[in-house]
C-alpha cells in the first residue's frame, strides 16, 4: 500500500441494552482481531445489568493489549435500536462500518485483516460476505439460507436480504449520508442496505464480494422474534424501492417456491 494512503480503518458498531448475557462473545470477537486499525463503538441504551461493567473491563484490557483497537462507549437512553444505530453513524471515524450487535461475532480472528488485504488501495461502496448461524452456546447451527450473489446491486434484494446486515461493510462516505429510517421498527436495516447500494450505483462505486464467511449471526434476533411485523415492513420497503406490482409478483413466487420445495 502506498505510504501516502492511510491504512484502511474499520468501525465495528455494537448496539446494546441489558446485553450482559451476550456482549462478552461480541467483545471477544473484536478483541481477538489481529488487524490494528479498528474502532469499536458500543452504543448502549443505559443498561442496568452488568453490560457497562463488562465494557469497562474490555477497555482496560485493550489499553495494554498487544494489538490495541479504539474502544469507545456511549451510554444514554435512546428511542430504540435504529436510533442507537444512527448515533453510531454520527460517531464513526472509520472508512467502513459494520453493525455487529450483542451476541453476533466476526467469524475468525483474521476476518478484518483479510478484508483489508482484499481491498488494497480500492475504496468500494460495500464489502460483503457470507454468514453462519450459531446458537447461544456458540455452536454452529447452519449456513444462512440466503447466500450472497456474485455481484451485489440494489436490485439483488428483490429476492430477499441476500447479504446479512452483519456481513455488509458500508463505505462511510455513503453511510454517513444514509441514516436509518425510524419509521421502521424491525426492518430498517433492510431498507438501509438497499439505499446504500442505490447510492453506490449513482456514484459508480463497486461492491466487492469477499467470498468469505465474515460473521456468525446469533439465532433468534429481534427480527425473528417479531417475524410477522418484520415481513409487513419488508413488503412496504420492497414496494417503495421496486414498485407494488413487482413486489407482489416476487412474494407470490416466494410462496410458490416454498410450496414446491415441500
Amino acid at each position: 500500500m502506498s505510504s501516502d494512503i492511510p491504512p484502511l480503518k474499520f468501525t465495528i458498531a455494537t448496539v446494546t441494552y441489558n446485553a450482559g448475557r451476550q456482549i462478552s462473545h461480541t467483545i471477544k470477537s473484536v478483541e481477538e482481531q489481529d488487524y490494528p486499525h479498528i474502532e469499536h463503538l458500543i452504543v448502549d441504551g443505559n443498561s442496568i445489568d452488568d453490560t457497562l461493567e463488562q465494557i469497562h473491563h474490555y477497555q482496560e484490557r485493550n489499553s495494554i493489549a498487544a494489538v490495541r483497537h479504539e474502544v469507545n462507549c456511549l451510554s444514554e437512553p435512546d428511542a430504540g435500536l435504529y436510533d442507537a444505530m444512527n448515533k453510531a453513524l454520527q460517531m464513526a471515524t472509520g472508512h467502513y462500518i459494520v453493525f455487529l450487535n450483542a451476541g453476533d461475532t466476526l467469524h475468525e480472528s483474521t476476518t478484518i485483516s483479510k478484508l483489508a488485504a482484499l481491498c488494497g488501495t480500492r475504496r468500494p461502496a460495500v464489502i460483503y460476505g457470507d454468514t453462519d448461524v450459531v446458537n447461544e452456546q456458540r455452536h454452529f447451527v447452519r449456513h444462512r439460507r440466503l447466500r450472497p450473489p456474485r455481484q451485489l446491486t440494489w436490485r439483488s434484494f428483490r429476492n430477499g436480504m441476500l447479504v446479512c446486515h452483519q456481513a455488509f461493510f458500508a463505505n462511510m462516505q455513503l453511510a454517513a449520508q444514509t441514516p436509518y429510517d425510524m419509521r421502521y421498527k424491525f426492518s430498517s436495516d433492510f431498507d438501509w442496505c438497499i439505499r446504500i447500494l442505490r447510492q453506490a450505483q449513482r456514484q459508480k462505486m463497486e461492491c466487492i464480494n469477499s467470498h468469505l464467511t465474515v460473521a456468525d449471526f446469533l439465532e433468534g434476533g429481534m427480527t425473528r422474534k417479531n417475524h410477522k411485523a418484520s415481513l409487513h415492513e419488508r413488503f412496504r420497503i420492497m414496494a417503495d424501492h421496486y414498485g407494488w406490482l413487482s413486489t407482489l409478483f416476487f412474494h407470490l413466487w416466494f410462496v410458490v417456491r416454498s410450496f414446491l420445495k415441500k
